[in-house]
């Protein structure tokens, strides 16, 4: 998967997981809650993942 691909997914997930929080708190449901935050938490690593292949690829055009 290429970095922006690993970007837009990792924005997705974030949002995704935004909105499961929110509902999650507005239900009084917890567990839905929790599940948010860990999809947050697995967007914000997809950006960083294709971040570092953005950077990496820098790297070795300079080279």
């Amino acid at each position: 998967m290429g970095s922006t691909a690993d970007k837009i997914k990792g924005m997705a997930n974030e949002a995704t997981g935004n909105v499961k929080q929110a509902a999650g708190r507005a239900m009084d449901k917890p567990e839905l809650e929790a599940e948010g935050f860990a999809q947050e938490r697995k967007g914000e690593a997809q950006q960083a993942v294709g971040k570092t292949k953005d950077a990496v690829k820098k790297v070795i055009d300079k080279a």
